[in-house]
């Protein structure tokens, strides 16, 4: 039980009084990519070894010892999700990649019982330089960022509140009570520089400060943890690797605006996201963190759940608060924000998990530095999950600001294979594709908007040159038209719409019309829908054929896809100057389209082909080939 900032402080000295004990401390990543590729065998196949060795190990706690303990425990995401399953030694900052519970007995006796170095398969290689890197701290994909909200994630325990406060957690918290004035914490916020983390980019102290003028009875925080950007996962590696800070931010906001009831709401299909803040809500309630006089300061707030079902369009404030109330998740028409009748009519502060996850931060840096960190008019620092065809796929945070070329060349070690560079789609369905006229441009929320894209959730897909930019419009339409609520005509419709005739022009019986079309409809739906999922929706669209006319124009007058994905523009031919009548192809020729003479070249029926390609995998001559 903790009842004020000395209790804190006895705890935090308690908890280095334990950490002192020991001479490292091995952390196994269990975040959900890690898991997924066998981290928790990993973890237990340590704690077997280091059992056999005699080296007084208990996992994540530290009872007693001498100085020659050997600290065992699971932690956050580290980020590096490429090279997963991930283990750290702290102090001595080494990190193992790809880690197999079979390389357990190496590791443990070359790098514990000898402190010598991992063994090299497990040790990081550089894609393009092929440098091999021993220490977390030297390698680029660390060594560029600058982790603030997430510099727990990888080295606490995310479900030991000890841990949270040993790196401390809740200080930011108990100066705030004792010190501050709900007034003064939204100013202080509003000095800061913050802009919310959502996609919206709202001054988030304005935000609050309107909440805490608001007149209600109640008032409530809600934190949105409904992240459905494909390729995005910053929020779930927060909740999962640190949920400590989220709560700390949630309190902190609660103070601020006068609310004494808080909901997280978390899509169903984050299980260990729901999971871990399950638990830190528990052990925070155990410690008087949560509950009824926090920190003996007389304020009252707590904490509760809310699972989504997964609809998209539940990422929108007003839907996602219909979604909580037991209705269809739905948007309804602002004004009335819900800062003045947000859940069940009564003011409601909506922040989405980053933006709550970084308040800790601005406590213990100040405004001023936090504010130094980003640019004049984005502060701060932006999480951004990495995918696609990046050499490094991950989660990475760096200052607002940042050029996209750092972040693809530099921290994310380029293209797989050494492939060139075509576009990153930012955003994800809300947001657009970037070019490599676009490396150098700073990634915040004005310079985004000025060629047409936004940051939204923070989700970064990187493509290569094998990329069909047609066939990305496609997909991110489809994906916004299924997400669609439907209240929306023009969203329900107009998506529709623009889906059918991307889907022509892939399928190769799209019209030079159809690009007009697309042109003159999809600033339409933007200006005319009710909420972000339809006025944002478009954006793919528009900056594909702003940026890759050619691509449309192909598939459309030659009927050919440059980048030879379209299935239904394929075209095969065999040179007959390298065919020598095997007949290998024709065998294997689903369609029967391929006829010729034993040792006479063969040809193709181009128009039976359902250009599966089946005959240039098989030919032993090369002599099949894909023509646009």
């Amino acid at each position: 039980m903790i009842t004020n900032v000395r209790d804190l402080k006895i705890l935090k000295e308690r908890h280095e009084e334990k950490r002192a004990r020991e001479k490292m401390r091995i952390s196994v990543c269990a975040g959900t990519g890690c898991v997924a590729s066998g981290s928790l065998e990993v973890l237990e196949s340590l704690q077997r070894e280091l059992e056999v060795h005699d080296l007084n190990v208990e996992v994540a706690a530290v009872e007693d010892g001498c100085g020659d303990r050997v600290g065992l425990s699971k932690s956050g995401c580290h980020g590096f999700c490429q090279m997963g399953p991930l283990v750290r030694i702290d102090p001595q900052d080494k990190l193992m990649v790809k880690v197999k519970p079979e390389d357990v007995p190496q590791i443990v006796e070359e790098c514990i019982l000898r402190d010598g170095t991992a063994p090299e398969h497990n040790l990081y290689h550089h894609p393009q330089t092929e440098e091999v890197y021993a220490k977390a701290g030297d390698i680029p994909f660390y060594k560029l960022q600058k982790r603030v909200t997430l510099e727990h994630c990888g080295h606490l325990d995310p479900s030991d509140i000890e841990e949270y406060v040993y790196s401390g957690g809740y200080y930011g918290l108990g100066e705030i009570l004792e010190h501050r004035t709900p007034e003064e914490v939204c100013q202080l916020i509003t000095d800061s520089g913050m802009r919310g983390r959502g996609g919206g980019g709202f001054p988030t102290g304005l935000k609050w400060d309107l909440t805490r003028k608001a007149e209600g009875q109640k008032k409530y925080v809600v934190c949105n943890g409904d992240e459905g950007d494909p390729g995005a996962f910053m929020d779930r590696s927060i909740m999962e690797g640190d949920p400590h800070r989220l709560i700390e931010g949630m309190i902190v906001a609660g103070y601020a605006i006068g609310a004494d009831q808080g909901l997280i709401y978390v899509r169903a299909e984050y299980p260990l996201a729901i999971a871990r803040l399950r638990e830190a809500i528990a052990s925070a309630r155990e410690m008087n963190i949560l509950g009824d006089d926090i920190l003996g300061s007389g304020f009252s707030f707590d904490l509760e759940i809310s699972k989504g079902a997964g609809a998209f369009v539940c990422g929108e404030e007003t839907a996602l608060l219909a979604s909580i109330e037991g209705n269809r998740g739905m948007p309804a028409p602002k004004p009335p924000y819900p800062s003045d009748k947000g859940l069940f009519g009564y003011p409601t502060l909506i922040n989405n998990v980053e933006t709550l996850a970084s308040v800790p931060s601005i406590l213990a840096l100040g405004a001023e530095a936090y504010r130094s960190l980003g640019t004049e008019s984005s502060a701060g620092t932006k999480t951004f999950a990495i995918t696609g065809e990046i050499a490094n796929t991950g989660l990475i945070e760096v200052p607002m600001g940042t050029p996209l070329r750092e972040i693809v060349y530099e921290i994310g070690g380029g293209l797989r294979g050494g492939r060139d560079f075509k576009a990153v789609q930012i955003g994800g369905p809300s947001g657009g594709c970037l070019t490599r006229e676009h490396l150098d441009l700073p990634l915040d929320f004005d310079s985004l908007a000025s060629v047409g894209a936004m940051i939204g959730s923070g989700g970064l897909v990187v493509m290569g040159d094998s990329t069909c930019m047609v066939e990305v419009a496609r997909f991110f339409m489809k994906f916004a038209q299924e997400e669609s609520c439907g209240k929306c005509v023009l969203c329900r419709e107009g998506t529709r719409r623009i889906l059918d005739i991307l889907e022509r022009i892939v399928s190769g019986t799209g019209e030079i019309s159809d690009l007009d079309l697309l042109a003159e409809m999809a600033p339409l739906i933007k200006s005319g829908s009710l909420c972000g999922l339809g006025k944002t929706a478009p954006n793919p669209i528009l900056t594909t054929l702003e940026y890759f006319r050619n691509e449309y124009e192909a598939h459309v007058v030659d009927k050919t896809c440059p980048a030879g994905v379209c299935q239904e523009l394929r075209r095969f031919w065999i040179d007959p100057e390298l065919c020598k009548g095997c007949s290998k192809c024709a065998r294997a020729c689903p369609a029967d389209c391929i006829h010729g003479q034993i040792r006479e070249p063969y040809e193709i029926d181009v128009d039976a082909c359902l250009k599966c390609g089946a005959c240039v995998d098989i030919c032993p001559f090369d002599a099949i080939e894909e023509v646009s």
